[in-house]
């Protein structure tokens, strides 16, 4: 089958058409299509993503990308006008209409530009529209969720509800940059890690659509802390890149591998999985204030110390929780694993724990993507977690969303 799919959590507006088979132990995946647009310039004003504005974009971007995606999938056809009467080529019933219009209140400004791209292109060949439904930003989430009910309702195909933390966990799976790839078979239990701007989580998978969670941050995210101390450090938005960025480049320009600085690691030797990483951002905090001058050196070697300590923290509490559940596969997710010194350490786990794999997503699809949402869209479809076209007014935007 194949599944359009809709992902507007945060800032990046991003559509993809995937193509699915098989069942839960060997589906197979071709990414026919997969365009995004990212609004991180627009955001860099406010340090920050700015919900009203990321709302506003989405608005303005969903059509385009739609159609963009839709063309390189070779699926955007304009209709042949037989109806001589009518200027419409698949003109639209006022019942339809209105129920759109109903849908789109929220986004208003693209009513009609949708209904006018339905009635004068060919419906595309795709079987179901998949869409985050949660976590997020809730005004991006909504932008989202309503476009892909209006799109559902236009053509007539399955609506799909998906969480945006289960993307990051399924599309990790991939086994390959090519654009056409069997699924990586796992073995469970297996364990998942999922680090962003706003999760820190430690899931328990007995098999798929089986989640626990088993560990989580009681303050901040892993993803945020990094933000925050890129900006203590005076670092553009988006920081937490820099911030490795400075650390990679201190470990490769000095010759000690270890640095003066030294910070604490949060809740390391906790009998829980849980982590605190607020603690560790407020003594960046308290070291930068005791520093007369803030050089570009300094600030590559609070970096480092800084990515040390979270490094450590996540190892720690990861192989703890491997050993409890006797875990065979462990499975990174989510934005913060494009961070190389992440992946170079958990990847090194394959080879300190016998019999674990270890399965990080390629860097394109660590953040945020419509590609990871096609896939989960396809695992719920398989689970019968799918909607009719006109029975999706119960689905509402989730912010807090938990697997």
């Amino acid at each position: 089958m194949k599944i359009l799919a809709i992902e507007t959590s945060c800032d990046e507006t991003a559509i993809s058409i995937i193509e699915a088979k098989g069942d839960f132990k060997n589906p197979q995946f071709k990414i026919i299509a997969d365009t995004i647009i990212s609004q991180i310039n627009l955001h860099k004003q406010y340090g920050g993503v700015f919900p009203a504005l990321a709302q506003r974009e989405h608005t303005k971007n969903l059509l385009p990308v739609l159609m963009e995606t839709l063309e390189k999938a070779k699926m955007l056809t304009p209709a042949k006008n037989t109806n001589k009467i009518s200027k419409l080529k698949f003109p639209i019933s006022n019942e339809k209409r209105k129920k759109v219009e109903k849908i789109l209140e929220r986004e208003s400004a693209m009513t009609e530009s949708l209904l006018n791209f339905a009635e004068n292109h060919k419906i595309p060949k795709i079987d179901a529209v998949a869409v985050t439904q949660g976590p997020g930003l809730e005004p991006a989430l909504w932008t989202g969720i309503n476009f892909a009910k209006a799109l559902a309702l236009l053509w007539d195909k399955p609506f799909i509800p998906v969480n945006h933390m289960e993307g990051h966990l399924v599309v990790s799976l991939l086994k390959s940059k090519v654009v056409s790839s069997k699924y990586q078979v796992i073995k469970f239990p297996a364990l998942g890690l999922l680090l962003s701007g706003g999760h820190t989580e430690l899931v328990l998978i007995k098999n798929w659509m089986k989640y626990k969670t088993i560990g989580q941050t009681r303050d901040d995210a892993v993803g945020e802390a990094f933000d925050k101390v890129a900006r203590m450090l005076s670092l553009e938005y988006p920081g937490g890149p820099k911030v490795s960025k400075l650390a990679e480049e201190f470990s490769k320009n000095i010759k000690r591998q270890t640095s003066n600085c030294k910070l604490p690691r949060p809740m390391l030797n906790s009998p829980d999985l849980d982590f605190s990483f607020s603690g560790l951002k407020t003594a960046v905090l308290y070291m930068i204030k005791k520093i007369p001058k803030l050089t570009p050196s300094i600030k590559k070697e609070i970096a480092f110390e800084f990515e040390e300590a979270v490094v450590e923290v996540l190892l720690k509490k990861t192989i703890k929780a491997i050993e409890k559940y006797k875990i065979k596969t462990l499975i990174l997710g989510g934005g913060v694993t494009a961070n190389d010194k992440i992946r170079k350490n958990f990847l090194n786990l394959e080879k300190e724990i016998e019999g674990l794999e270890v399965l990080i997503p390629e860097k394109q699809h660590s953040t945020d993507n419509a590609v990871m949402i096609g896939i989960a869209g396809y695992f719920r479809y398989l689970d019968g977690k799918i909607l009719e076209p006109n029975k999706t007014g119960k689905i509402r935007a989730d912010g807090n969303m938990r697997l």
